[in-house]
Order: C-alpha cells, then structure tokens, then sequence
C-alpha cells in the first residue's frame, strides 16, 4: 500500500516512492528527470539524484538514458500511478481527501471522520468534525491516535493536536451514581466545572454544589445537562448505575453480516449510540443483536402502528422469543411485555407514561431516531434505561437539529454507504432526474399566474408526469414498481390511470397488510404510495421506484424512498419526476445531490415528449 504525504508536510525527509508519484501527478507525467522533480519538490537536484539512485536499488524506480537528459526516471509498476491509494490531509480545514481507498482504509477512517462527499471519479473527501472525535470508540487518546495514523499512513501533527483538543473536552464532564443513589454532575477541574458548567446550568437543573467539582443532579434533568453541555461543545460521559430490569435470555436465530457485528461491538463498548446505515443495510437484525448483547428486558419505539406490527414479527422470525414475551403497546392493543413496541405518541402521553417510568427497561431503541428532536418525541428520551440504541438510514433535519439526535439517543455507530455499495451487501440504485414537460395548458397558465405554496402544488401535480409513469413502466415492464406521491388526488389519478391500488393513510390497516403481503410475494408488481410509505410503514424492496411528487421535501424522504429498491441483487432504478422550467427542478438537484454524496450515481435527463430523448444533461 502506497501514500501520499500530508499536503501540509515539509519535504525534510529522504525522498520516497509517494513523493515521486505526487511530483508525476502534479506535472501530468509518468517520467521525470531529476532536474524536474528538484523543481517540483522544490529540492536540490544532487541531493534528490543520490535518493532517486536509493529508490532504484530498492526497486521502486526504474530508469532510462536519452540523448536529451542523462536519465529519466520512471516507476518500476506504471500502473501505481492510476491504481494506488493516495491520501492527502489539509489540518487546517481538518479534511481528508482519499483516492482509491482499500476498505481497510475507509473502515479506519470511519472511526473518527465523516464522509462528506463519495464520487468514484474525484475521490471521497472526508471531514473531522467535532463529534466524530466524541464518539471515536476508544479508551484512550493514544488509540485513537494510532487508528488516525494507520488510516493516513502518516502522521499530520496539527490534525492530531487539535483531535486531541477535542477528545479532551469529551472527558470533562461525566455524570455518576452516588453511593445514597443521587445523581452527580463532576467536573474534571473547578476552573471548568466553574466557567462551563455553573454558568451554563441552572436551578431546573442542578442543586447547591457538593464541592468545587461536582453538583447535585435534580431528578429527570440528566438528558438536559447532556443537551446542554454537548451545545456547548462538552459532551457528558454518562457513567450512571441504571438498573437493567429483568434479564432476558435473546438468541439470534442468523448470524450478523462483520458489520452489523462492528456495530454491535461499539455499541457495547459504548452503551449507546445510533446505528447509521443506507435502507437494506439490516439496522434491525443489528438491533437485535444489542438486544442479545444487553440481555434486559427491551422497548422499542416506532413512528406508527404497522411498523409496531412488522417489529413484532420480525422479533419473533428472528430470534428465540415467542409471542408471549413480545407486546405492543398502540392504538390497536395495549400489553407490556418484557420486549415492547410502542408508538413514540403514546410513550409521550401523559396517561399511559406511568406504564413504561414503572419497568426499568435494559434497552430503548429508537427507530427512526431522526424524530427525536421534535417536541412530541423528545419526551421519550427521558425514559430510564441502561442503554439506549437508535435507528437512521439518514440522521439529517431540514430544522439543521440533527446533533441533538446524538445527545439525546447516543453516538453514531456506521458505516459510510460507499462501502456497502462495494462489498455487495447493498445494492446501488441508478437514480435520474426527469424534467417532464406540462400535460395541458390549463395547468401551465395556472402555475403561472399562482404564488408561493400554490405553485408547487401545481407542479407536483402535472398531468404530464401521468403519461411519463405510463411510460417509464411500459420501459420496465418486467420491474417491481412503487410509485411515491404527496398528494392524495394525485394518487387516486394515478392509481385509476394505471390500474392499481393506492396506499395511503386513509387505507384500512387490514387492507394495507393484504397490499404488501401480495407486492412482498411478488403476486403484485404496482403500488401507488403516499407518505405513509416514507416511514410510516415498511415497505418491501422493489426493482424501481418512481417519485412523481414529494420534491419538495426532506432530504431523509429522499433517501427513504430511494432506499426502497436496495437489496443486493443490483440493477434497481430510480426516476425523479420534475415539471420543466419550475422550481421542482431545484428541488430534486437539492434530493439528489444528497444521494449523490453518499456515492450514487445521479442523472438528469430532459425529455421533449414522452418516449422520446430531447436532451441528455449531465451526469452529477
């Protein structure tokens, strides 16, 4: 394996083989003399002549004699240029750019940086952010420290400082059972205990000090302290004595994928954290490996009912327990079980509140856990448990709260799509943005004399996007097709224009079980889906998706329903319908682009009518 140096690195060392390929990627040469990479290296070219003859005898270089310059050097496997894994580090922006990382590499990085941008042709670029460095699964800095150097293959000592900066500041504040079974906040030191702490907390929060490093905790105010504090940039080691309620013998009837088995080990380690993996990546088998490993009675939290069910279900399909022990506490039934799956609404209720305050779970698992910021969910989080486990294909929030996702629930624990994508597990859909021309006039001048939300309606709800999904399925006709809108009219239409059903809210629960089940044993190949389909439900994987509204929405919606065709048999597509020359054109770039840099690839296409190519855009 071969590297790059850092960018930031002073050229003080013998010259290597990294070197001598950055010099041939920065002149766009595969040869050079010695006086070329003197100039590039900024070098004296006695001094890199001598180093340039080491590198031969080691079998790295090779070299050539022309009449023009005594010598070209070249490197003995030409194909190392193209085909080595290069990393370059930039401390100061704290980012670091990789080309053709091994898995190895990406694995590593995974502990303590952020993909932020995964394009197969320019690279992945990836960020250490503050909470990358919080969350880094490790003991101790020095750990930490030799993950960062294997994944860089070096060592960039402004980078490292200002990680350690940062690890410090996750170790100044931890909170502790006291031996009377109160709740203590101590401080590493009084100076931050004193200018942190007491000046950010309060009487809702904390009593009179004990001492000149800790403070007595009021009752049910821990998860504010964490919130707190972590906004300002001291996130809590919670190191509590919960109890575990009842232990709960949990076996897995499949063994766990390495990764999924990765997650669960940093889970163990840490207690708590997020599981954050693409739709189909088995975040729910995994989950139930954490159960197996905290062996405690367990609570699920769910946005709806029909995911309640499918939790129960697949509870039972997937491990040693029976129906006995698996409850679900809803609108539709009410049993308190050793595991339970409760709708968050109903957790948050007053009057049923009491039943799940009453049971010290071991386990609370937050599905979905991109909720939990918003004021009906939040309340859930202040439920007792030893450990706590979220659940997100996309941990993102238009409202930019995503961090409180981590306060409140745990860490992230994941890896980066990319990888996946790689290994096989999950499949890459296609995704292309279609820019679909008006169906009549009336809606034309309609949106043109309309503003603000009005507008968007319109365009969402183009008649011409009824004839581009006619078509796309005449194109597939073979494909197992889920059809996403936002509007109900919009779903019927579609639905009557297309002969099949429509699922949405307004669908008997019964009814909706019967749909799935037929589209699940592929006696269906069409189902028009409304939001519900986003998260409300599980939906079963399907060959291609068409969104023909929605455009307007989340960036997680988009990667929800672009999630619904990943499985790892490959070759699923997604289309994104956009009315051309409206505002919906942004909106899917904005979707897309997202996507884009978790490592899809992204097309748009312009289409002049439907069934012929106007145009080809570009490939994002």
């Amino acid at each position: 394996m071969t590297r790059d140096r850092s960018a930031d690195d002073s050229d003080d060392l013998e010259l290597t083989i990294d070197q001598f390929h950055d010099a041939c990627q920065q002149v766009g040469r595969p040869m050079l003399t010695a006086d070329g990479i003197a100039r590039t290296l900024d070098r004296s070219q006695d001094a890199v002549s001598d180093e340039l003859e080491a590198l031969v005898d080691r079998g790295d270089l090779e070299s050539f004699s022309v009449t023009a310059d005594p010598i070209v050097w070249y490197p003995a496997n030409l194909e190392d240029l193209t085909e080595q894994e290069r990393i370059v580090v930039f401390p100061k922006r704290r980012e670091i750019v990789v080309d053709q990382p091994t898995q190895f590499t990406r694995a590593q990085l995974s502990q303590f940086a952020h993909l932020a941008d995964a394009n197969g042709k320019q690279g992945y670029r990836y960020v250490v952010r503050p909470e990358d460095v919080w969350q880094a699964p490790h003991e101790a800095f020095d750990d930490l420290a030799r993950t960062m150097r294997q994944a860089l293959g070096q060592r960039s000592e402004p980078l490292e400082e200002w990680v350690r900066s940062q690890w410090d500041r996750a170790h100044q504040f931890q909170l502790t059972t006291h031996e009377d079974g109160y709740t203590v906040l101590e401080a590493k030191t009084p100076e931050v205990m004193g200018n942190v702490a007491r000046q950010k907390l309060d009487e809702e929060h904390v009593h009179a000090p004990i001492s000149d490093t800790e403070d007595w905790v009021r009752e049910g105010a821990a998860a504010a302290i964490k919130r707190i504090l972590y906004e300002a940039g001291y996130p809590v080691q919670d190191h509590r004595d919960l109890d575990s309620g009842e232990l709960l013998d949990v076996d897995l009837a499949v063994s766990l994928r390495d990764y999924q088995q990765t997650w669960v080990d940093r889970f163990a380690e840490a207690g708590e954290g997020v599981f954050v993996g693409p739709p189909g990546s088995g975040k729910t088998v995994a989950a139930m490996g954490a159960m197996a490993e905290v062996g405690g009675e367990t609570l699920v939290l769910v946005p709806s009912r029909d995911l309640a069910r499918q939790w129960a279900e697949t509870i039972e399909e997937y491990t040693n327990l029976g129906p006995h022990q698996i409850g679900q506490y809803h609108g539709g039934q009410k049993h308190v079980r050793p595991v339970t799956i409760a709708t968050y609404q109903i957790a948050g209720m007053d009057r049923h509140r009491s039943l799940f305050d009453d049971r010290e779970w071991g386990l609370v698992i937050f599905d979905e856990c991109q909720h939990v910021p918003s004021d009906v969910y939040r309340r859930s989080t202040h439920l007792q448990s030893q450990h706590r486990l979220g659940l997100s294909a996309s941990p993102i929030r238009e409202d930019d709260r995503q961090t409180e996702i981590f306060t409140l629930v745990g860490p992230p624990i994941g890896t980066d799509w990319q990888a996946l994508f790689d290994a096989g597990f999950v499949a890459e859909p296609e995704l292309e943005i279609r820019y679909v021309p008006w169906g009549d006039d009336q809606q034309r001048n309609a949106y043109a004399s309309a503003d603000g939300r009005e507008r968007y309606r319109i365009a969402a709800k183009n008649h011409g996007k009824i004839d581009e999904v006619r078509y796309l399925l005449r194109d597939h006709h073979d494909a197992k097709a889920l059809v996403f809108v936002d509007y109900l009219e919009q779903g019927r239409e579609l639905a009557e224009a297309l002969d099949g059903p429509f699922l949405s809210g307004e669908t008997p629960h019964h009814e909706r079980r019967r749909l799935l089940e037929e589209f699940r044993r592929d006696e269906r190949d069409l189902l028009v889906v409304s939001r519900v389909g986003d998260e409300g439900i599980d939906l079963p994987t399907a060959d291609l998706a068409i969104v023909a509204s929605g455009l307007g929405g989340s960036r997680r919606q988009g990667t929800q329903r672009a999630g619904r065709t990943m499985r790892p048999a490959g070759g699923a597509l997604v289309y994104v319908l956009a009315t051309r020359g409206t505002r919906e054109e942004e909106f899917a770039r904005r979707q897309l682009q997202h996507l884009g840099r978790k490592g899809m690839t992204v097309r748009e296409q312009t289409r002049g009518q439907v069934g012929s190519n106007e145009t080809a855009d570009s490939d994002n």
